[in-house]
């Protein structure tokens, strides 16, 4: 796997507002750490639900650009990591447009500096 993927995903049960259940999610961990020896990744969730994409710094990923088969919203307020073996299947890979602007939403919700 590599950062800007989106690979299926089968949570395990939530608690609180955790997300859960069968979902698109995409891997924002560096490449560096998802070829190391460990067995976890950083993902942010994609959700059908577009209203999330009205709070910055989330926004839509049309499908075209994605590869599923409804637009989405990123939530990086949804920011988690999860072992490797919870991503079921590969869907697709976004391109680096896209990755700039999720780049600027992580620096947006983490308040990093530019």
């Amino acid at each position: 796997m590599v950062r800007g993927e989106i690979w299926w995903t089968e949570l395990p049960p939530p608690r609180g507002s955790e997300p859960a259940k069968r979902r698109p999610v995409l891997v924002i961990q560096g490449d560096t750490y998802n070829r190391s020896a460990l067995s976890t990744v950083i993902c942010a969730v994609l959700t059908s639900n577009l209203e999330l994409a009205k709070a910055p710094p989330n926004f839509l990923l049309e499908k075209a650009v994605s590869g599923l088969e409804k637009t989405s919203a990123i939530n990086f307020s949804q920011i988690f990591t999860i072992d490797k073996s919870y991503l079921l299947e590969q869907v697709s890979m976004l391109p680096k447009s896209v990755m700039e602007k999720i780049n600027a939403g992580i620096k947006q919700i983490f308040e990093l500096p530019e």
